[in-house]
């Protein structure tokens, strides 16, 4: 198991220095999200499952560790235990190899575009051009709104709290646009 942050190192350290638990697996830093993009992460925290092939067995999904956040996920944490447990043990996958291309989702070009702006915006931010950067984190999310990575990824670089009222804003479009990309 390892975890991959899609934020700047110095966000990560620090999430990773106040962590609850002690993490026991390594945490990657991936600021430029190109993890997220090659396995199709739309919104965060999200897990993918990759078996010893490097053949993925599960898709991007929500699967969250317990359920202090059922209410706002709306998923059941022991559901993805159970998954889980019956996958490691005794080699029970998900979904068949129909089901993952399913559940797959290919990138619009829209989504595509807002990528690209992010990463624009994410670089231009580390050379301190932020007025250039405001820009295009503004067009990312513009092109994909309802992009957690990027929009809610982006918000401290933006100077926003991922936890104040900006992401509250956020949160109630993406509520009432259905909740896109937080299946489980």
């Amino acid at each position: 198991m390892l975890a991959v942050a899609l934020d700047e190192a110095d966000l990560a350290r620090v999430a990773y220095d106040e962590s609850p638990v002690p993490l026991t697996y390594p945490v990657l830093v991936d600021p430029d999200h190109h993890v997220a993009e090659l396995y199709g992460i739309v919104n965060i925290p999200s897990t993918v499952w990759i078996d010893e092939q490097d053949r993925i067995v599960r898709p991007p999904a929500i699967t969250p560790a317990d359920d202090k956040f059922k209410d706002f996920t709306q998923i059941e944490s022991q559901l993805h235990h159970d998954a889980l447990r019956r996958w490691v043990i005794d080699g029970e996958t998900p979904y068949d190899d129909a089901a993952i291309r399913e559940r797959q989702r290919l990138p619009s070009p829209e989504l595509q575009a807002a990528r690209a702006e992010r990463r624009l915006a994410a670089y231009l931010h580390r050379e301190g051009r932020d007025e250039a950067a405001a820009r295009h984190f503004a067009r990312a999310i513009e092109l994909a709104p309802d992009d957690w990575t990027i929009n809610r990824g982006s918000m401290p670089l933006r100077g926003q709290d991922p936890f104040g009222q900006e992401f509250f804003d956020f949160y109630q479009s993406w509520e009432a646009a259905g909740r896109p990309g937080y299946g489980a």
